[in-house]
């Protein structure tokens, strides 16, 4: 059986933990504001661009970095939300707030990606020649590298903090950034070979690509809202820990598993032996939990319910409405 272990220490290390997580959670605000600096910078290259040349592509260029602003002016707002510790309203604490950054992200995206089949379709009507070229490129060029940056930036923080938020944001900024590739290779190719319906063709295909986009972001923010369960890969490491533990004589039943931005919750009934102590029961199920919450490397809360595996009313609790 588990060794006796002393309960004021674990309590204290657990609160230790939660301030960790609550600095951690309130330390993303940087790079929101490192998004919203880089947005404001972008915008304001990329629409210098679009005067110069007067090209409807980077035109649509500069009409997503303004969804970018939109972006992570909410993200801003929703991770200083989620940061807020658990209180007597939100007895699961606040981290759902992020997914609301990243569905508000994918609407706009959308929105943005209207508009740009809408002036690409009229510049399809009202073909125009492109001006200045070489000067409006350079100055989209530099507008994307600021963009690969912080994408880079971002990305790496969300996937280490387990932030959609920052994840979701990192992800759009890439797909600015290979957008602006695309624009700027058509805009380019318009130039040279004076087909200017490039331009406009460019512009639509880019906004498919973003429409794609902004897809994929509504469908995890309302997966993550619906409390979807966590990955296959994720629920085959809580398998091979219930594994260790049925040697020991313990079943399991009733795992049920949701994700709340960077917090997982798991919850489960542990059958054990009618004759173990509630002692002895107690302690299986406090390293039975921790053994998850090591397997998964993040923030998890796991709750369990000790049930005795011979007694037949343990086999009817076990559906969600029970």
């Amino acid at each position: 059986m588990p060794h006796k272990r002393s309960g004021a220490a674990s309590a204290t290390d657990k609160q230790a933990r939660h301030i960790d997580l609550m600095q951690n959670r309130a330390s993303l605000t940087s790079f929101a504001w490192l998004s919203i600096a880089a947005a404001l910078a972008t915008i304001a290259l990329k629409t210098g661009a679009y005067f110069l040349t007067g090209s409807v592509g980077l035109l649509s260029d500069a009409l997503e970095s303004l969804v970018n602003l939109a972006g992570a002016i909410m993200a801003l707002g929703m991770l200083i939300i989620a940061a807020r510790p658990a209180d007597d309203s939100h007895g699961y604490g606040h981290s759902k707030a992020e997914y609301f950054a990243s569905v508000t992200e994918g609407i706009l995206i959308l929105g943005a990606a209207i508009g740009i089949i809408g002036a690409a379709v009229n510049r399809l009507l009202h073909p125009r020649e492109l001006e200045q070229l070489g000067l409006g490129l350079a100055v989209s060029v530099a507008a994307s590298v600021i963009n690969l940056i912080v994408a880079r930036i971002l990305l790496r923080e969300g996937k280490a903090r387990q932030s959609i938020t920052l994840e979701a944001d990192g992800h759009h900024l890439m797909t600015d950034v290979w957008t602006s590739v695309g624009v700027i290779g058509g805009v380019a190719l318009g130039g040279l070979t004076g087909w200017v319906i490039l331009d406009p063709l460019v512009a639509i295909a880019v906004a498919l690509n973003i429409i794609w986009t902004g897809v994929r972001l509504v469908n995890r923010s309302v997966s993550g809202l619906m409390d979807a369960a966590l990955p296959a890969q994720e629920q085959a490491l809580i398998q091979n820990v219930m594994e260790k533990y049925r040697e020991k004589g313990v079943t399991f039943h009733a795992l049920r598993t949701r994700q709340a931005g960077a917090r997982r919750f798991i919850s489960v009934h542990i059958l054990v032996p009618g004759d173990w102590t509630v002692h002895d029961a107690h302690h299986v199920a406090e390293d039975f939990e921790a053994d998850v919450r090591a397997a998964l490397g993040s923030v998890v809360t796991v709750f369990t319910h000790m049930e005795p595996v011979e007694d037949e009313l343990s086999m009817e609790d076990m559906f969600l409405d029970r």
